[in-house]
């Protein structure tokens, strides 16, 4: 009597309740494992991305560093770059504006701030979706259950048998809808604590980039190590 129990016998002798929450959990978890997918792969792009920013600094002037963070207009640490370098170059030529009344640092430390702000806002899209899945997930499959035993019960209660044999498998199958809930919000879960976590560390590494660009606008060295030495390079653009 296989054929009896199951996904597939709940899902044919389900109403229109019963499958419109069967689906609704598997469109969430379509959406999270799509998610998890294209954000995971975002962030090890950009670890590697990550990884060729330190050799910025090894180069003869910001133009052949700037070379050295390649072509691609999605990386971040090239258009923060480029960012501080415009910001720089406004500054100091542009004299009638209402940015004269900050100095040089407070301008560039704006314009390299909106910069990571716009791409932490980037780096963090489609979380909420995991978010949202995650927490509602386990009651949409726990309405699901509690919709099947509800049915269930009343066809008890109609056929006029009561015997533990015909109640354990109507409520069972009920609660296979609990049990989807919980295999669709904790992935999210997973996958969200872990997104957020690579993300962290992407803009740790951002944000030491342009403490270093900071510098090095500010004062035409980057600053490095603990002791505050500083590296310079020359300001070819």
């Amino acid at each position: 009597m296989e054929t009896e129990f199951g996904l597939a016998h709940v899902w044919s002798q389900g109403d229109i309740v019963t499958k419109t929450v069967a689906l609704l959990l598997l469109a969430m978890s379509l959406a999270s494992w799509i998610v998890i997918i294209l954000k995971a792969l975002d962030i090890f792009r950009f670890r590697k991305l990550a990884q060729g920013s330190e050799d910025f600094w090894h180069s003869e002037d910001f133009a052949a560093g700037l070379s050295k963070l390649g072509s691609d207009d999605e990386n971040p640490f090239r258009l923060l770059a480029i960012e501080g370098r415009e910001a720089s170059a406004h500054h100091r030529n542009t004299k009638a504006h209402l940015h004269d009344t900050l100095d040089v640092s407070d301008w560039v430390t704006r314009c390299l701030r909106n910069s990571i702000d716009a791409f932490t806002a980037r780096l963090q899209g489609g979380l909420a979706i995991l978010a949202s899945v995650g927490s509602t997930a386990p009651f949409v499959g726990l309405f699901g259950t509690v919709w099947g035993i509800y049915h269930a019960l009343l066809g008890i209660g109609t056929a006029g048998q009561a015997t533990i044999d015909k109640v354990a498998g109507p409520v069972g199958e009920a609660l296979i809808m609990t049990a989807l809930g919980l295999a669709v919000a904790i992935p999210a879960v997973l996958g969200y604590n872990a997104l957020v976590r690579g993300n962290k560390a992407i803009l740790h590494k951002l944000n030491s980039f342009a403490h270093d660009l900071h510098a090095y606008f500010v004062t035409g060295a980057r600053v490095s190590g603990t002791s505050a030495t500083v590296v310079p390079m020359k300001k070819g653009v």
